[in-house]
């Protein structure tokens, strides 16, 4: 036998031949630490890791796992045992949440896929990745102490250029955790910061949890606009950033990501006292620190779909906080809108032979839904809503999920943000279901400014227009945009921005 043959064989009788016994030992020692770790995952971050201080321990720690069962096992079977048995162990722990990203997997509809990305495929990202890496470090070291190293070859220049690859990735993926969230500066005429102005993201706590708002405008003089989003679960940041830069102007624009949503997501637990009457508060402390932060007596409230349901319910409770309410995609009763969009739905759908939607929409019968992925699909799917001509300065970047990518959230805020979407969604919109603003609220204290776009579905549109009619405030005005749907705001900027500023003068001339 050669040099080079006795010390391979050395190597592989060291490493390789294994007593069926000595095997299954390093097999369920690699299994119980993989176990382990599942266990406590599931306990501390059951629906993963949600902030960048979470995904950073995770990652480390997937690493040291996957190392240690790599050195433990010797096997390259390692890499599929250990993820095996941390997801499914994962899994087990935390079945005491609920929610749509952690509950059975749904593929039957494009919401259900959302869903199952934004859950468990970040979870993969997050974890199943640097454990992997992990594994194959580990095996690779325990390798090399045990006998004398193999002699180079070819394949193993590819085993190292493969290897590479994935620990690249993790590299990757640490430095993006790593990128802090900002908002940029608002520059004047010489490119320089603008003396006065005000552009930043500050954490605030509401309600016992620490909530984001992102504060923007030229003078912060100006007077101040808090804008709630719609959902239940949406955040605007990305939204009012690249579709709100002329409300900035006259206002300073409060852009409030509502607890569980965008980078409040990991304030949704728990889940037991995030209800609508809580969100209303945390609308009130919200609009009571803006109006302390910036020395105003009244602000201005815009609300957006839900949005317009916590932000009537807020005006209502304490009109004397607010110069006016201008709702944009107005809710009334929910629960009546989504049986007349359903039914708007189905009837377009046997009008032009799409009988696949057609069937969908049978077999889903009118809601309400038990499953909240189903409200998408009955709901929001019918193209007329959406396909129309949008105004001038309408950018398709704010519409989600384009709307996350901005440097406002960090990578794991835009990562979870359509699992906001979904979980707080999930919880908060069956809460709605006795809800009807035109007996509910027949009158509010401060003037009304409602706004519709002319393509908005008319189940929105109608009760949005009954309501009108029969509240009673100080003042109060129907506006339609022409290019706009469910989102004037956002289909329109200019125009809104050009509303808005209407809006302010007519307070300040009723204020004398």
């Amino acid at each position: 036998m050669r040099p080079t043959e006795a010390k391979m064989h050395v190597r592989k009788e060291g490493f390789d031949n294994l007593s069926p016994a000595q095997t299954r030992t390093r097999a369920l020692e690699a299994g119980a630490v993989a176990g382990m770790a599942g266990v406590v995952a599931g306990w501390l971050i059951p629906r993963g890791p949600v902030t960048t201080v979470e995904a950073l321990i995770t990652v480390v720690a997937a690493l040291a796992v996957g190392f240690a069962a790599g050195w433990l096992m010797r096997s390259r079977w390692a890499m599929l045992l250990a993820p095996a048995v941390f997801m499914l162990v994962f899994e087990l722990a935390r079945m005491r949440v609920q929610g749509p990203t952690v509950d059975g997997i749904r593929l039957d509809n494009l919401y259900g896929v959302m869903a199952l990305v934004a859950g468990r495929g970040v979870d993969a990202l997050l974890v199943l990745l640097p454990m992997v890496v992990g594994l194959v470090y580990g095996i690779a070291l325990a390798k090399r102490l045990q006998g004398p190293p193999e002699p180079v070859r070819k394949r193993h220049w590819l085993r190292r250029g493969f290897l590479a690859l994935p620990t690249l990735a993790v590299v990757a993926l640490v430095a993006g955790i790593l990128r802090p969230a900002s908002t940029e500066a608002i520059l004047g005429e010489d490119g320089e910061p603008l003396t006065g102005s005000v552009a930043e993201l500050v954490d605030v706590q509401i309600g016992g949890h620490d909530q984001s708002i992102m504060l923007r405008g030229v003078s912060a003089q100006s007077p101040v606009l808090l804008f709630l989003e719609g959902g239940p679960g949406g955040t605007a940041l990305g939204r009012i950033r690249n579709s709100g830069e002329d409300l900035e102007q006259n206002f300073v624009v409060a852009t409030w990501d509502q607890r569980g949503t965008g980078k409040s997501y990991d304030a949704l637990e728990p889940r037991s006292t995030l209800t609508v009457e809580q969100m209303v508060d945390d609308t009130l402390a919200v609009t009571n620190y803006l109006r302390d932060r910036f020395d105003e007596q009244k602000i201005y409230l815009v609300g957006s779909s839900w949005g317009t349901i916590i932000g009537t319910l807020a005006v209502q409770r304490s009109p004397e906080l607010f110069h006016a309410y201008v709702g944009t995609g107005q809710m009334v009763d929910p629960f009546e809108t989504d049986k007349l969009m359903y039914a708007e739905s189905l009837a377009d759908a046997v009008a032009s032979g799409d009988d696949g939607t057609a069937d969908t929409l049978r077999q889903l019968g009118e809601p309400p839904y038990a499953d909240t992925l189903d409200y998408p699909v009955a709901i929001a799917s019918n193209a007329k809503w959406m396909d129309f001509e949008h105004g001038e300065d309408y950018n398709a970047a704010a519409e989600y999920p384009a709307s996350l990518f901005v440097g406002e959230y960090t990578l794991v805020e835009q990562l979870r943000g359509m699992a906001a979407i979904a979980e707080t969604f999930n919880v908060l919109y069956p809460q709605l279901s006795n809800s009807d603003f035109r007996v509910d609220v027949p009158r509010l204290g401060v003037p009304v400014y409602l706004v519709e776009g002319s393509h908005e579905a008319a189940g929105r549109e109608t009760l949005a227009r009954e309501w009108f009619n029969l509240i009673s405030a100080p003042s109060k005005k129907y506006v339609v945009f022409e290019s706009s749907g469910h989102t004037p705001p956002f289909d329109e900027p200019g125009r809104f921005a050009v509303l808005m500023d209407d809006v302010r003068i007519a307070a300040a001339t009723a204020a004398g």
